[in-house]
């Protein structure tokens, strides 16, 4: 294990849909092949999040054979939500993923120092992944609910295992470089070719990533003590729910 606070979860659902943004233009949706980092990220997030904290999705394996199914979806129409349309998103079936993911202390977050005590995050991750997550947990979009749980990565057999060589996905997304966590007052999309290799895709770290866009201009949102709860004080109260 490289990072002493990285473990694994399985998330998986009936369907999800990792929308490759070109497709919005045209109202239409198409979901990705595998997940982003982004999403797999936010699905973490879900799980349990602190703002002095940042998680970092080192690998994802895919479980399940990639399969896709259309759906007919009549979407509010773009600037009129009065009225409907008529258009197919194209879904994920069966996705099932197993992430291995550790988490850093958030270095723009220095006022929230305080908050820097790893094991007490890590507990309370692995127990708010046992419990299904503090948050509802989407596989890409709220209509596709996802389930998470404890595994130990590699373990279970998957449809990939026994794949020869190396699958590629061109130029994804790879996620969001939001201002709280580079330090920089703007929002940008980074992007990287993925390829999966017996199931798995090893992800770059953010910094690593060379194509990068800025989108707009952000500032980074404040937080004081009145706006979270401190982790110590989370801690203790999860020890005194499991003692009753």
């Amino acid at each position: 294990m490289k990072y002493k606070n990285q473990l694994s979860f399985k998330v998986y659902g009936d369907y999800g849909l990792f929308t490759d943004p070109i497709t919005k233009m045209g109202g239409e949706k198409m979901t990705y092949q595998v997940p982003t980092y982004q999403a797999l990220k936010g699905i973490t997030e879900s799980i349990y999040w602190k703002p002095s904290i940042v998680y970092y999705i080192d690998e994802v394996r895919v479980m399940n054979t990639i399969q896709m199914e259309a759906k007919g979806i009549r979407p509010m129409k773009y600037n009129d939500s009065s009225a409907s349309d008529l258009a197919y998103y194209t879904y994920l079936k069966k996705p099932c993923y197993e992430v291995k993911v550790h988490f850093e202390f958030n270095q723009h977050r220095p006022d929230l120092k305080e908050d820097w005590n790893e094991d007490k995050h890590f507990q309370i991750l692995k127990r708010s992944i046992k419990a299904g997550g503090r948050r509802d947990i989407f596989l890409g979009t709220r209509e596709c609910q996802g389930y998470v749980e404890l595994v130990v990565f590699g373990e279970a057999q998957g449809a990939y295992d026994d794949y020869e060589g190396e699958l590629h996905f061109g130029t994804m997304v790879h996620g969001l470089s939001y201002p709280d966590e580079t330090g920089k007052d703007e929002l940008a999309v980074r992007l990287w070719q993925p390829k999966m290799k017996k199931g798995i895709i090893k992800f770059n770290r953010p910094e690593e990533c060379s194509l990068i866009r800025p989108l707009r201009a952000m500032t980074a949102k404040s937080f004081d003590w009145s706006d979270i709860e401190p982790v110590d004080r989370l801690f203790d109260s999860l020890e005194k729910e499991e003692q009753q």
